[in-house]
């Protein structure tokens, strides 16, 4: 157990180290052109009718971990760190924040600039306007090195 910690530790560290504390600085989003994922859609979080507000904390966890929508619904997410260390909300299906996780083990500094990503400095919020067009299970994580794999997920249901 405590190796896990000392590795779960130093994993924090060596983040820090390679990202600084600092958000990569969103781009803007013409969302006439917005991509289309398999869960949906980026929308201007200024047409949302709900604001979702996420903690993500230094343990590792957001909160609330499980958020329902509706099919259509557009949703404003703001994720707010109120850790110490940089953390970020991805938006996706399992599978791709496996990938995506992957790939930041590989290039912990890689830049964050689409629609369903939040990279929040320590004591900052983001933000994400998203609307679900499919019904199912998604989810959301940080994927930072060691923050995933710590447990920092949630799970986003849609009916």
């Amino acid at each position: 157990m405590k190796q896990m910690l000392l590795i779960l530790l130093l994993g924090i560290a060596l983040t820090v180290l390679a990202n600084g504390n600092k958000a990569h600085a969103p781009k803007a989003i013409d969302y006439a052109k917005a991509e289309a994922k398999s869960f949906g859609i980026a929308a201007d979080p200024r047409k949302a009718k709900r604001t979702i507000r996420v903690q993500m904390s230094d343990a590792m966890r957001f909160s609330p971990a499980q958020v329902q929508v509706k099919v259509g619904e557009v949703v404003r997410f703001v994720p707010v760190n109120k850790g110490q260390v940089l953390h970020e909300m991805v938006l996706g299906t399992m599978d791709e924040l496996e990938t995506h996780a992957a790939l930041m083990k590989k290039f912990p500094g890689m830049e964050h600039d689409e629609p369903h990503m939040a990279h929040v400095a320590p004591g900052k919020a983001g933000e994400i306007g998203w609307r679900f067009t499919q019904p199912g299970t998604y989810y959301f994580g940080c994927l930072i090195p060691g923050h995933f794999e710590a447990g920092m997920i949630g799970k986003v249901t849609v009916k």
